[in-house]
């Protein structure tokens, strides 16, 4: 088999640049490899859920009560080793207006964030990425999402490495939930100021930059 590295990608914020839009846009990597140590535990937690009687289907940070979404960091958090989480953070009324159009922001700024994750990932032995993010309804959008990857792709992996870019409902797969509950912590941190579930993750988190300050954040 083929040593992959995974990409799990999720995003925190909207696209209104008024000021009833939010204050911050971030995106959030997930970067694994298998065997996935947090998804056992995780799928063993989703049928004690049913069990108990919840109508549980996949974990949604934002939709889940609070005991589950406590419970779900706290196997996240036993699991930190093996990810790897790196965020871009925006701030969003320092977007020029040219870059605020749909064409432009979202692939521009996934772009900057692949660029600095993947070469960290080839420095470990990898014949293939699979970059894995959250079906995308619109498909102007999903256009965009797959230019601005294939972009980033490749300029940095060798030649003739092998990658895809995949959109799968979240419910699918439980990478997708990890990276949907890493990015709502961080998201939560910029947005509000709240770092109780932050603090539960930041030992995986690698990098946290807000692509339009100088003090980015590069922990290791």
């Amino acid at each position: 088999m083929a040593e992959c590295a995974y990409l799990f990608l999720d995003e925190g914020g909207n696209f209104d640049f008024s000021p009833s839009g939010t204050r911050h846009f971030v995106l959030t990597s997930v970067a694994t490899r298998r065997p996935f140590p947090s998804h056992g535990p995780l799928d063993d937690y989703k049928h004690d859920c049913l069990e108990y009687g919840l109508d549980t289907e996949y974990f949604h940070c934002a939709d889940d009560n609070p005991r589950v979404r406590r419970r779900v960091f706290e196997l996240i958090a036993a699991n930190l080793d093996s990810l790897r989480i790196d965020c871009l953070v925006v701030e969003k009324s320092k977007t020029g207006p040219a870059l605020r159009e749909d064409k432009r922001f979202y692939p521009e700024m996934l772009g900057h964030l692949l660029k600095f994750v993947i070469p960290r990932e080839l420095k470990n032995s990898v014949d293939e990425v699979i970059v894995i993010t959250d079906t995308i309804p619109i498909q102007k959008k999903r256009q965009a999402v797959e230019k601005a990857i294939k972009g980033a792709l490749a300029a940095m992996l060798p030649a003739g490495m092998r990658y895809r870019i995949l959109h799968h409902a979240s419910r699918s797969h439980y990478g997708l939930q990890v990276a949907d509950y890493c990015n709502w912590a961080v998201f939560r941190k910029w947005q509000k100021g709240e770092t109780e579930f932050y603090d539960r993750i930041k030992p995986a988190v690698r990098s946290e930059f807000d692509i339009f300050q100088t003090g980015t954040r590069y922990y290791y």
